[in-house]
Order: structure tokens, then sequence, then C-alpha cells
């Protein structure tokens, strides 16, 4: 039998082969088939079709080539470093199981591993579990990871675990189309530039995209769902981040960290009411490393039915400036937007603010007018009057007032909110706007949620 595979793969290899030395080969598992051994063999251009079976890795594809699978091939690492490894510009991995790499974090140990040398690998349609990283893309320049369904380990230690898909320092490169759950991060990103990470979806994870020193790139089209964030934006710059959803992700669903220059525009953060064990436990992998601390007063959020409202925050900015937040949704979060640490520069309109506990949390004692052109942002809670009918409040709306800044620096105080002083208080600051000490305004307020649209053409 051993013998007859060889001859056939032989026949096939010599047969289908082209003037310019190109050919299929096809490969059939069998005692002694040595998958390494057959793409080091093959000829730049040719294509490997792997039958139904499992292989053995690992490994290292260093020729432009095409490595596909049937319904059913694996390529099966045996738990040490990386079972594929892409060496080589312009080369396909399509269709295959890959699984079983090592666990060393410091050695990247992955499921499939594209180096520097890796400029226009194609990597798509592949089954990529039970790896330390799924996909890593370490300096692979457009190379394009596509359509794969990446499952990443599901016990131990989250800090131990590694990502979907790393990029780092690999410009061009792109995401696409690929569901990634369980481990770290699903796409995380260092040090790179121009990237587009669109239409992939996200669960059981810490961070459904993860961006650091990253710029010039988008994120768009992509769906998180009950991650601890959706969408962690840090030290990153000129970013189009448009029409993603993140829906009941735990802390946040937009976090800004001196992120600057940037859309965000057209996007949907959907909070609602989630066990309240994910807190206390940290979630689905039982890390603690996240819990708020014991006065935060977001755990008054507990109804006594075991159940809280996440996200905590439909969009957290911290220290970043410049930013375009236009015609996003934010609805069902225990706030809307907190908004802090300097942050300047930054144009809210056109949004809506809808069903949250506090539509916003500012602590400051600027004026920020969060309307643009005539046109601000719709909220909730605004119970305005339109007289005039162009769809705009008649009076300006004030999100916050000086008891809320109370309590959020001394929550203690909030058996007090129902005091007679504390609504006399309430009450002159609506009959004499000059006793607030500055914060968000909104001039024009709309009186209907607008319709959802990304300006990232423009």
């Amino acid at each position: 039998m051993r013998q007859a595979v060889v001859i056939t793969v032989a026949v096939l290899w010599t047969a289908t082969c082209s003037p310019a030395g190109a050919a299929d080969r096809v490969v059939t598992p069998a005692d002694g088939t040595d998958l390494a051994a057959v793409v080091g063999q093959a000829a730049a251009g040719d294509r490997i079709i792997l039958r139904p079976g499992s292989y053995r890795g690992p490994l290292t594809i260093r020729k432009p080539v095409v490595v596909e699978g049937d319904p059913g091939a694996a390529i099966v690492g045996n738990g040490h470093g990386t079972v594929v490894t892409i060496d080589a510009a312009d080369v396909t991995l399509r269709g295959v199981e890959i699984r079983g790499s090592g666990t060393n974090l410091e050695t990247m140990d992955s499921g499939v591993f594209a180096t520097e040398a890796a400029k226009g690998a194609v990597i798509e349609n592949n089954l990529v579990a039970e790896n330390l990283y799924g996909i890593y893309i370490h300096g692979a320049r457009d190379s394009i990871t596509r359509a794969n369904r990446i499952v990443g380990l599901k016990e131990g230690r989250l800090s131990e675990a590694g990502n979907g898909v790393t990029v780092w320092n690999a410009p061009g490169a792109k995401v696409l189309s690929n569901d990634i759950s369980f481990g770290r991060d699903g796409i995380a990103t260092n040090a790179s530039k121009q990237n587009v990470f669109s239409d992939n979806r996200f669960h059981d994870l810490r961070f459904a995209v993860h961006y650091m020193y990253t710029n010039d790139s988008e994120i768009r089209g992509n769906v998180s769902v009950g991650n601890v964030v959706g969408y962690a934006i840090m030290f990153s710059s000129r970013l189009k981040i448009v029409d993603n959803v993140s829906d009941g992700d735990r802390d946040h669903g937009v976090l800004l960290n001196f992120a600057n220059n940037s859309l965000i525009s057209g996007n949907v953060v959907r909070g609602r009411l989630q066990p309240e064990d994910r807190w206390t436990t940290g979630g689905s992998r039982g890390s603690t490393d996240e819990l708020p601390a014991d006065d935060d007063p977001m755990r008054s959020n507990a109804d006594g039915t075991g159940l809280r409202v996440g996200p905590e925050k439909c969009v957290f900015v911290y220290n970043a400036n410049k930013n375009r937040l236009i015609g996003n949704e934010f609805n069902g979060c225990g706030i809307g937007i907190h908004f802090t640490a300097g942050s300047e520069g930054n144009a809210v309109s056109g949004n809506s603010f809808i069903n949250n506990r506090n539509q916003v949390k500012y602590v400051g004692t600027r004026y920020l007018d969060w309307s643009q052109d005539g046109r601000g942002n719709y909220w909730s809670d605004n119970p305005a009057f339109d007289l005039d009918g162009d769809g705009v409040g008649d009076n300006a709306y004030r999100p916050n007032d000086l008891i809320d800044k109370v309590l959020w620096t001394a929550p203690q105080a909030k058996v007090l909110t129902t005091s007679p002083a504390v609504q006399f208080i309430r009450w002159a600051q609506a009959q004499f706007p000059a006793l607030l000490p500055g914060g968000v305004v909104d001039g024009h307020p709309l009186m209907e949620p607008p319709a959802l649209h990304s300006e990232a053409g423009q």
C-alpha cells in the first residue's frame, strides 16, 4: 500500500509538470509520507493538494507554492514550536486544519507564523485551533488573513494565552472575515501601519481588537459579542473606525487611549443585562485582573436579580485628541461616554445616546459644546420641545450637573440624592445655568435618533 501511494504521488508529480515548472502535487496520507519533504522538493508555483487525513508538523514553506487541503486534511504539530511557518513570498495556505503548537510565549509558538520574508502571503479558509497564537503575521507585508476560523486555548490563565491574529510591523497586511474566539485578544497589532481589519467576528476574548502604535489604518464592519472590551485603541493615530458593532461586551465598547486624529463613525455599542458573575469571576476565563474597585459606582447597577448592565461604558475617551465621533449609536450602557484626562479638540455630533444610565461622565471645568454646524446629538432623556419643527430642540441640553460630579468623586453621597437640599440645588442650577462650573453642553440637541452613517470617505 505504501509503495502504491508513493508511486501515485510520483506519477502525478511528473505527469502534471508544465514547461514553466508549475504542477499539482497530490499528497495522500500514509505511513511514511513526509509532507515537509514533498513541500521542500516542490518547484515555485506548484500547488500541493492534501487529501483528507493527518499530516505531521512542523512544516516550513520556503518557496512560493500553494498548499491546499481537501475537507478533513490536517497538519498537526508535536506540541513544540510553530506548526506551519511561511518563510517565502507569495505563499498560499488554504483549507487546512492546523493544530498542536507549543505553549511558549517568548518563542511566539503559533499555528501559522508568517515571517518578514512572507510578503503577499494568503492564509485563508483554514481551521486554526488549539494553538498558543493562532496566526502570527511577523513582518509579512501586504499579507491577507481571510475567512479562517481561529479558536484559541480555552483553559489556563488568560495572561498565558496568545492572540487569534497578531500583526507586528506588517504594513499593508489585511485581516478579513475571520471568526475568532478564545485566547487573549482577537486581533492584536503593534508597530504597524496601513492595515485593514474588516468583517471579522469575535467572542469569548479579552479585547476583540487591540491597537498599539499602529497608524493610518482601518477597522471596519467587525462584530464583537460578549468580550471584556470591544475595540481598544491605544497610542495610534489617523484611524478609520467605522461601522463596527459591540454587542454586550463587559467593560467598554470602544476605548480610546492616546488615540488621535481619528474618525469614529457609524458604530453601534449595544449594552444589555449580563450575569453579575461576569464581574465577580472576571469573565469566561476566570481572570480577576480587571475587576472594578469596591467603590466603583458601576457596582450599584446590580439590581438584586443577579444581572447588571454591561458594558460599563459604551465609549471611554482618555487623553485622546482631535478625533471625530460622528453618527454612532451608544445604547443601553452604564455610561454612554466617559470623557476624561485632558482630551482636547474632539468633535462629537450626530450620535444617539439611548437609555444609558448616565449619558455622559465628564469631570472638568471647561465648557465643551458637542454640536457642529447647528447639529448636535440625540439624547433619549432630553425632555425637549421643538416649536419651530426643525428637528432640533429649542433649548440646549446638559447631561450632567454639579450633583453628578459630587457623586462621581464621592459615591457614598448617593444616599442624599433624594434629599430636599439636593433637589433645591438641582432646581437652582436649572434656573441659573451660570452656577454650573463648566461641562458638556449640546447646543443643538436632536429630537430624533439620526440614521446611522459613516463618514469614512470624507
